[in-house]
């Protein structure tokens, strides 16, 4: 993999840190097939103790991103092709899944992906299975996670195949705690829930964040939830980030409100409305 040149990413006003990136990622460039290019020279900074959010429509390149991070991206046929991934000032490409793991990168995949067969416990006590750690241990952080979701202690003897859709995101996020991980890379949370179960979600990484001090990397296509949970947000459009800034300055940037809020100076539009992309040369030129 060639070096990419450095960048250096702003570093997110909001965070509850002193801004300190524990993960950068510069110019990268990701290719699938070994011919279709996915990523186009996307940078972006994480900084310790932050809940960044990345943002864009189905096929900006959100996934990707993640899977460039966490390596996942070689089960797909996909490689990254120029820049720099480095998390505590280390370069992580090319590290296995498990490897990261134990750094304490852990990724939450899209569309949650439970062990349908083994009951809510079972689920979280997976993954704890990398670390080593004493039974003792493992109980502590077993009932850590059922005080962040109750719901899950009332329903850890049930086979998780058979619970609701946000009790199975819960168990993505409880089976990833299980890790004690650094920084958490959270993919569609929302995805398929009620609106108040995303809510719920958001408030549980909410907490996470800043009674844990996780860091969290989180993926969302409801941009007007993300952009109330998180300190700061890069917005992908075709494989390349063409905005970014503080959560509280995306929220009132009249091009978000417009094609991602539904929402203009002359208020709220059509879904048709909105993606006409009226002002979208300005904003990618």
């Amino acid at each position: 993999m060639s070096q990419a040149e450095t960048i250096t990413p702003t570093a997110p006003a909001e965070a509850p840190d002193t801004g300190e990136a524990l993960l950068k990622v510069s110019n990268i460039e990701v290719i699938y097939n070994s011919v279709i290019l996915v990523l186009k020279g996307v940078s972006l900074a994480v900084p310790k103790g932050g809940i960044t959010a990345l943002l864009g429509g189905n096929g900006a390149g959100k996934t990707t991103t993640l899977k460039s991070i966490s390596n996942l991206l070689r089960s797909e046929r996909g490689e990254v092709t120029k820049g720099q991934i480095m998390y505590r000032g280390e370069q992580i490409y090319g590290l296995s899944p498990s490897e990261l793991v134990k750094r304490g990168v852990v990724q939450v995949m899209e569309g949650r992906h439970c062990f349908e067969h083994l009951t809510v416990e079972e689920n979280l006590l997976t993954g704890s299975y990398t670390r080593g750690a004493s039974r003792g241990e493992i109980d502590a952080d077993l009932n850590m996670v059922y005080d962040y979701f109750p719901r899950l202690k009332e329903r850890r003897r049930s086979q998780a195949g058979y619970t609701s859709g946000g009790e199975q995101q819960m168990v993505a996020i409880g089976r990833a705690l299980m890790a004690r991980p650094e920084m958490i890379l959270l993919d569609e949370p929302s995805m398929g829930l009620a609106p108040q179960l995303v809510e719920q979600i958001f408030e549980i990484v909410k907490s996470l964040n800043e009674n844990e001090g996780l860091t969290f990397l989180l993926a969302e296509q409801n941009t007007n939830v993300a952009l109330r949970y998180s300190h700061y947000g890069y917005i992908l459009e075709s494989g390349r980030v063409v905005m970014d800034g503080p959560a509280k300055d995306l929220r009132e940037n009249p091009d978000v409100k417009e094609f991602y809020l539904g929402m203009s100076d002359e208020g709220r539009k059509s879904f048709r409305d909105v993606r006409s992309y009226r002002r979208r040369k300005r904003w990618l030129s």
